[in-house]
């Protein structure tokens, strides 16, 4: 059945969200992100003391291009 909508006042959308008015059949958001580290990364706090010899991040990226 169709919806009847009145008047809408959208103030903001997040960045993952969807807005959507009327009928739909399937809605997801969608989003993606890569994020490659290597050793010691991401620490947080005070005092952190990371020691690395050699650190290798290998990553298999399927396309070869992004």
């Amino acid at each position: 059945m169709t919806a009847f909508v009145g008047a809408v006042k959208v103030n903001s959308v997040s960045s993952s969200g969807v807005f959507h008015i009327g009928d739909a059949y399937y809605l997801q958001p969608i989003s993606s992100a890569k994020t490659y580290a290597g050793g010691g990364s991401f620490n947080t706090g005070d005092g952190i003391r990371v020691q690395l010899g050699q650190s290798d991040t290998i990553v298999y990226d399927q396309d070869q291009i992004d």
